[in-house]
């Protein structure tokens, strides 16, 4: 039996053993629809919680002020958002209201990622129109300049640092793609803008020991977790309208659900569309478990490939086996993130995790290594990939592997069991032994 994993552009197949007795777990299907460009109009026409965006273009509906700015936010090159089909029909309907084209400004919400240039940008944004009539431009977490000051938050103290060419502009709109997310609970809505345009003292702040250890900052919740928590408070602390553009896509990355409206709101409606679609009941753990870092553009670093980790541990045995594959064709990650694993690898899980709960501020990219300690206290990880050269894999903190069916034999022989969760999609999709629905 041949499965195909996500892995890269093109995908990575491998043969399951005749003795395993394979489980595979996928989204059900999305009804997608025929025309995307009639379910984007439908969904601008019909915002949820606030005016038709063409009003909103013209005045503030509390004041009356003329709009003359807008700020539109879009994720970096780590999210297959389909800027390139929403883009255009929403700035049409900013100058539909009044807004002048040079008044617009695109801005990256590259949270602590580096920026995306050239022709990644173009990628990125994915209409030349867009690149040619407006201001496209990166956040930079680390441009004290660049940004203003909120205050704090009240029940946590997170300093609130944000660009301020979003909190400037009149009227800010943030755009996303809405999945689960193993820390925030799910992508979009409020999280493109902290971190996205968030200060680095911000991110590090709400991304330190204390909000990373919360059992409640896990996938799919937004129950009490605290970083969902602090991104609506901060959501809360800017002026004027603030919406959302929340977009779904299925398995082969085809747009099935567009949401926009107030940022809250409308974030809230595209989660509840989704959930019964990537939360999925599979009624049992097993003791081999095999997944994906969800191929490109995703997989692209190591630094990305800790969420397929962390995603499947629900149905993952304790003490059972869990096996990864992830190309990791841009290599490892940030410096600081090679840091961090640096010091898992030197110090241990335990000394590590003890050095890092002292800090109120996190040090940069630490908390995906911080991440990675949950499946490794869960079981044993193992990696496929093809992008990382010896040193890099002697600083991942897992195993190495040169072959997934030999990996997963393995597993069957040493865990005394023949059963195999696969996920092919990774991440964009998390299994429960139930459904936390």
């Amino acid at each position: 039996m041949k499965i195909e994993l996500a892995y890269g552009k093109k995908g990575l197949e491998f043969e399951m053993p005749s003795q395993a007795k394979p489980v595979v777990i996928r989204k059900p299907p999305f009804v997608i629809p025929e025309d995307s460009n009639q379910i984007i109009r439908e969904a601008l026409e019909n915002p949820i919680g606030v005016p038709p965006l063409e009003t909103l273009a013209s005045k503030a509906s509390s004041a009356c002020i003329l709009i003359s700015s807008a700020c539109i936010l879009i994720c970096d090159i780590t999210r297959p958002v389909p800027n390139g089909l929403f883009l255009r029909p929403l700035v049409e309907k900013l100058v539909e209201g009044g807004i002048a084209l040079e008044h617009i400004t695109v801005l990256v919400a590259t949270g602590l990622h580096r920026p995306n240039l050239g022709d990644e940008l173009r990628e990125v944004v994915g209409d030349s129109w867009i690149i040619e009539k407006l201001k496209v431009e990166n956040h930079d977490a680390r441009d004290d300049e660049q940004h203003l000051n909120l205050g704090t938050t009240g029940k946590r103290g997170t300093p609130v640092l944000l660009d301020r060419r979003f909190v400037e502009a009149d009227l800010k709109i943030a755009t996303g793609l809405v999945e689960p997310h193993f820390m925030a609970g799910y992508s979009g809505g409020r999280k493109v803008i902290a971190p996205g345009v968030a200060h680095h003292t911000t991110i590090r702040t709400f991304h330190n020991a204390r909000f990373m250890e919360d059992p409640l900052a896990t996938s799919c919740n937004l129950e009490q977790n605290p970083l969902h928590e602090e991104q609506l408070e901060i959501v809360g602390m800017l002026q004027g309208p603030v919406l959302g553009l929340n977009t779904v896509i299925d398995e082969h990355r085809q747009l099935a659900y567009v949401s926009f409206g107030e940022i809250i709101e409308s974030h809230l409606d595209a989660v509840n569309y989704v959930r019964g679609k990537v939360e999925i009941p599979v009624g049992r753990k097993f003791r081999t478990v095999v997944t994906s870092a969800a191929g490109y553009p995703l997989d692209k670093t190591y630094y990305q490939t800790v969420k397929g980790m962390v995603t499947p541990l629900d149905i993952l045995e304790e003490g059972g086996r869990l096996i990864i594959a992830s190309e990791c064709s841009e290599g490892f990650g940030s410096d600081a993130f090679r840091n961090a694993q640096k010091s898992l690898v030197e110090q241990g899980p335990d000394s590590f995790l003890e050095g890092i709960s002292r800090k109120p501020m996190a040090d940069i990219d630490e908390w995906q290594t911080e991440m990675q300690l949950k499946p490794m206290r869960v079981g044993s990880v193992q990696l496929y990939t093809t992008g990382l050269n010896e040193d890099e894999k002697s600083i991942t903190g897992v195993d190495s592997i040169s072959s997934i069916s030999q990996a997963i034999s393995t597993s069957i022989a040493e865990q005394d069991s023949p059963d195999v969760a696969v996920i092919p999609e990774g991440p964009y999709l998390v299994p429960f032994v139930q459904s936390p629905m």
